[in-house]
């Protein structure tokens, strides 16, 4: 379960898409729980895939990993762009949010989580083939274990930063740093954008 939980937390905590946007929404308050709850949930339901021995399946269909790499390059850079304008308009995050201009339904906020979550290969990669992978080492009984610890991890991490999010408002009041945490997000939007595909490429041509 130790093993478990410290090779999930070592894969989940790396900056990406869906970290950056967990902790976007927990600073403007943004149905915070239902991004974290359809985080946890859809990390778990992978998770317990790559475990129980599916990930080889998915990660052995090239075509799929292919347009799966495709999709989640066009809209991490469509995301990008998106967080690149807010930077360059400049205006008050929580001040429009205030006004209801930054206000997301639940359908339309669990919609962007999951299109984060599940586009993006890398999260097959982190939990259903790499932890699969270790987990298939082990016998059934230590399997249930290592992805209860796996889980575990999951759970703490999106809950923590999600709710964790709010201590750093008083340094987000200053319109600054959105703009500042807007640039980075555009870049690491774009960047695993860039590497997906890459990612596409290599499997396409090899």
């Amino acid at each position: 379960m130790f093993e478990g939980a410290l090779i999930s937390a070592g894969l989940i905590m790396a900056i990406g898409a869906q970290n950056a946007f967990v902790l976007r929404q927990g600073l403007l308050k943004n149905n915070i729980f239902y991004v974290v709850l359809t985080c946890f949930v859809c990390d778990a339901l992978l998770i317990s895939l790559g475990v129980f021995g599916l990930g080889a399946l998915i990660h052995a269909n090239r075509y799929a990993a292919v347009t799966l790499a495709i999709v989640g390059a066009l809209f991490l850079a469509w995301y990008g762009l998106r967080a690149l304008g807010r930077a360059l308009e400049g205006s008050s995050h929580l001040e429009a949010r205030a006004e209801g201009g930054q206000v997301q339904s639940v359908g339309a906020t669990i919609c962007s989580t999951l299109a984060l979550t599940l586009l993006n290969p890398h999260v097959y990669l982190d939990t259903v083939v790499i932890v699969g992978g270790i987990a298939g080492t082990l016998a059934m009984a230590d399997k249930v274990h290592f992805m209860l610890g796996a889980v575990f991890a999951s759970f703490v991490w999106f809950f923590g930063i999600g709710y964790g999010a709010r201590f750093l408002l008083p340094l987000f009041k200053n319109n600054r740093t959105w703009q500042i945490l807007d640039v980075i997000v555009a870049v690491i939007m774009w960047s695993i954008s860039i590497s997906l595909i890459k990612y596409a490429a290599s499997i396409f041509l090899g």
